[in-house]
């Protein structure tokens, strides 16, 4: 603990040395207040009722009452049945019960209250169990738990006879709704298998198979896709290769016969034909909205018109044709195996769209075939229950109607009295002990409490450092409180004083609580 807790410490301890004689005037008036809790509070009493269940004498068979229900299913059972509304409000007005509180309040909640007091315990070893009621009236808590034993053992003979009966129809109802299952069941299995014939679980070796078959055709249809893609690729490149050639070839014998323009005039035909070759390599090389484009083709459309309206050259005009005559016997080689690879291409991937709707539709069975597993296992496995329980209500009815004889002739098990309820001595409640710790609690908390309280708001110091603190200016010194004579003198009749009347407050509490002993109103 550092030196700043130790401070706290101290001033809290100093705080309530200081205010002893009021925490002690405190608990001194809180106990005779829980004395007069615990006189004017109601004293309760209690009776306790032993039962215990004798089993029946004949042996039972396997739908008795004993073998189907424990001691405290039954129990539990009855007890609803003896706390019901009904059996509680006649024994309320029978005993003459809870007087005052039927005159301000309605009977349900007299009998809910009534029943909050009732408890039935059974015992954890042993066919056993206890009825215990509470209530202010020692003669009547005891008349209350006995008609409440003897009220069992009506229900009990009331309910074993109840329980005959109904299990006796039971198994006859059953009987026939078993048979009327079984046959819903029979038909629905039959179209279950017939409705999901390829997803069941027997045809799914043969679905794994086929889709594993399907599977390695699809690879191997994309993988001659690929390739045939590639071969394509290949073939547009000798085709663009091959054209260029061609197209330079031809740039170059156009540049030798330009070269002789002044021996041999150019006509439109040569003319045309440069233009479509310079055409042609600018289109290579620039998209179509280039201007040199646009130009080129203005050119050869006005040249074409030339060549139209006559006025070229006929010499002129049959090299024209025989030059735009002439076409390479590789690139047409080339155009054909392209439209080729085309046709094998667009044939592959029609048979590929069909294998993967063929590999979606095994793929649907295979993933199927454990849920189809497992909804035929619970159909198959309902039926054969059902079977199974057919069979068995057959002998369970039989048994039934035995039992039903036996419990009508008073034979079965029945609940015994070993103990009756005796007249209480001493109430339960309140708990004397108990109200006066609480008292004296209280009573220390308001006093603790209020000295808390009333240092909150002194605004005196009595630390040198928490003035310091306050006004923000160093402290020279201390100057101890020096007393006189006189004070002396007055401070000790004053200590006299209170001790004097605090020993009277204790003798005098204690001649109050020892009166009240020995008039017997304190039951500890």
């Amino acid at each position: 603990m550092d030196s700043q807790q130790r401070q706290v410490a101290n001033k809290y301890l100093d705080l309530f040395y200081r205010r002893k004689w009021f925490i002690m005037v405190v608990l001194m008036i809180s106990l005779p207040v829980g004395l007069g809790v615990y006189l004017f509070t109601p004293k309760v009493y209690q009776a306790v009722s032993l039962l215990s269940y004798e089993q029946q004498k004949i042996s039972p068979n396997k739908m008795s009452p004993d073998v189907v229900s424990r001691i405290r299913d039954i129990v539990s059972t009855l007890t609803q049945i003896v706390t019901s509304r009904t059996n509680l409000e006649k024994l309320i007005l029978d005993l003459d019960l809870y007087p005052e509180a039927r005159q301000r309040l309605p009977m349900e909640d007299i009998v809910d209250s009534m029943r909050q007091q009732i408890m039935i315990e059974p015992s954890q070893q042993g066919d056993i169990f206890k009825i215990t009621f509470n209530y202010g009236n020692p003669d009547q808590v005891v008349k209350v738990t006995n008609t409440l034993a003897a009220k069992f053992i009506e229900e009990n003979l009331k309910y074993r006879e109840e329980k005959a009966t109904e299990t006796s129809a039971y198994t006859s109802d059953e009987l026939a709704m078993a048979k009327e299952t079984m046959d819903r069941k029979e038909n629905g299995m039959r179209d279950y298998k017939l409705k999901h014939y390829n997803e069941m679980p027997e045809q799914q070796v043969s679905n794994v198979a086929r889709l594993l078959a399907l599977q390695g055709q699809y690879q191997s249809n994309q993988e001659s896709v690929q390739d045939l893609e590639r071969t394509l690729v290949l073939i547009q490149d000798q085709i663009s290769n091959r054209k260029q050639v061609i197209a330079s070839e031809r740039a170059n014998a156009f540049t030798d016969r330009s070269s002789n323009r002044n021996e041999e005039p150019i006509n439109p035909d040569m003319q045309l034909e440069k233009m479509k070759i310079l055409l042609e390599q600018l289109t290579s090389r620039y998209k179509e909205m280039h201007p040199d484009i646009k130009r080129t083709r203005n050119i050869i459309a006005r040249l074409e018109s030339e060549i139209a309206s006559g006025r070229g050259s006929g010499s002129g005009k049959n090299k024209s044709k025989s030059a735009a005559g002439s076409v390479d016997t590789l690139i047409l080689q080339l155009e054909t195996q392209y439209k080729s690879v085309l046709l094998n291409i667009e044939s592959l991937k029609a048979e590929k769209e069909q294998l993967k709707l063929a590999l979606k539709e095994y793929e649907q069975w295979v993933a199927a075939a454990p849920v189809r597993e497992a909804e035929w296992s619970a159909l198959t496995r309902e039926y054969g229950q059902l079977k199974r329980h057919y069979d068995y209500l057959v002998a369970q009815n039989l048994e039934a109607r035995s039992m039903l004889n036996l419990e009508m002739r008073q034979k079965g098990s029945q609940f015994k009295i070993e103990d009756p309820a005796r007249y209480p001595e001493k109430p339960i409640r309140p708990n004397f002990a108990g109200i006066m710790g609480v008292a004296a609690m209280v009573g220390l908390g308001i006093g603790f409490g209020f000295t808390l309280v009333l240092d909150f708001f002194d605004g005196s110091f009595r630390d040198p450092d928490a003035l310091e603190a306050a006004l923000a200016i160093p402290l020279i010194a201390t100057i101890p409180h020096i007393e006189t004579v006189a004070e002396k003198r007055k401070r000790n009749w004053r200590s006299f004083f209170s001790i004097s009347l605090m020993i009277s407050g204790i003798l005098l509490v204690l001649a109050l609580f020892g009166f009240v002993w020995f008039k017997g109103y304190i039951v500890i």
